[in-house]
């Protein structure tokens, strides 16, 4: 909870190649943890154990904090008065939305395709995220004007219920809270987490529009809030938290995954670590420069490398198909550290060992500090 307190949020996705995004983050800061804490405190039904964690759209799809809910509720109004797809799914089937509901209420927590059989509806969908059937969207749609919550997650499915079944009474009871006070609130807490940034990098945390996003700034830096400042290098106004503190070195290491809070906004990590990213996922292979699922390797404050990750859980194996080390960094060095990383992180996944595979002009360095096995 500590380590949440200060990057406020976990984003969710659904690539599982090497590990789920949510659980990720967590290793970078911690080290080798239980994942059953993270399940634990998102989708417990345990009352001894209170839920922590709560799922919306924050940035992106994300867990956090249950007392955070309330400062979303705007973004839920918004939703309600949106004309897309899913608010004509749900407007011109109204008598749809009110059986789901029933549905959840009487056997939640449960998936899409369970209410769509205690409906005994047929299933239009084909299994791709475009061609959902309807009472997929109705789900969708409840889910972002905060009528459904996720109740648990069963593989990565999303099981709705309600969130009177969810939150704990006071949140469900937190007065609303004002759009602009909200907004205000939630750029903030985007300035305490990155400790400095534009307007840009700030509004990103939370995904706010740029108007909003200014004139939360504006009050802000009113308030005391938030300070201006000039970095070196960077062309844009920055603004930083009047808490932030530039320590005198900074060591350590951290494998970051494509969907860490410290490299969400690719421009300001390009600004901050002269490393230009891009998640390759959905470039055709021939096409990626990189892999699939490449991780920035972080070394005392810098990223000095990356590598293209795939958890082989048939074999047993992290497999590291590709490493790829930053311009001027000592391969040396860094293949040593990476090797001890990619050996915690597979002994971590539960997996025997790390295979380093022939892409990448960091390659051999690390293949061979793998089979030398020193920490």
């Amino acid at each position: 909870m500590r380590t949440l307190r200060r990057i406020k949020l976990l984003q969710l996705d659904s690539v599982n190649v090497a590990v789920r995004a949510h659980y990720m983050p967590l290793f970078s800061r911690l080290g080798p943890y239980p994942n059953e804490l993270v399940d634990t405190a998102a989708w417990s039904h345990s009352s001894r154990k209170p839920r922590l964690l709560v799922e919306y759209w924050a940035h992106e799809a994300s867990l956090l904090p249950v007392a955070d809910w309330p400062l979303l509720r705007w973004r839920m109004r918004y939703y309600e008065s949106l004309r897309g797809r899913y608010w004509k799914v749900a407007h011109a089937q109204p008598g749809l939305i009110a059986d789901v509901l029933s549905v959840v209420k009487e056997l939640g927590p449960i998936s899409a395709g369970g209410i769509e059989k205690a409906l005994g509806a047929e299933s239009s969908a084909k299994g791709g995220w475009w061609n959902r059937s309807a009472t997929k969207v109705a789900c969708e749609f409840l889910f972002a004007v905060g009528e459904l919550t996720t109740g648990t997650r069963q593989g990565f499915e999303r099981h709705y219920d309600l969130p009177e079944r969810v939150l704990p009474p006071e949140v469900l009871a937190a007065p609303e809270i004002p759009k602009e006070d909200a907004i205000r609130e939630l750029m903030a807490r985007a300035a305490e987490s990155l400790g400095v940034g534009t307007e840009i990098d700030l509004r990103d945390y939370y995904r706010i529009k740029p108007a909003a996003a200014k004139q939360a700034i504006a009050e802000l830096v009113e308030d005391g809030r938030l300070e201006p400042v000039q970095v070196r290098g960077w062309k844009q106004l920055a603004y930083t938290h009047p808490e932030a503190r530039v320590p005198r070195k900074v060591t350590g290491r951290a494998l970051l995954c494509p969907f860490d809070p410290l490299i969400w906004e690719r421009a300001r990590t390009e600004r901050m670590f002269d490393f230009f990213y891009r998640i390759e996922i959905y470039v055709p292979a021939p096409k990626r420069v990189y892999g699939y699922y490449v991780f920035p390797f972080l070394l005392d404050g810098e990223l000095v490398g990356r590598v293209d990750l795939k958890a082989d859980r048939a074999a047993g194996v992290l497999r590291a198909q590709g490493a790829f080390a930053e311009p001027d960094v000592p391969h040396a060095r860094v293949a040593h550290e990476l090797a001890g990383e990619l050996r915690s992180m597979a002994r971590w996944l539960g997996l025997d060992d790390v295979v380093v595979g022939e892409r990448g002009d960091l390659a051999p360095a690390l293949r061979a500090e793998v089979a030398a096995g020193v920490e």
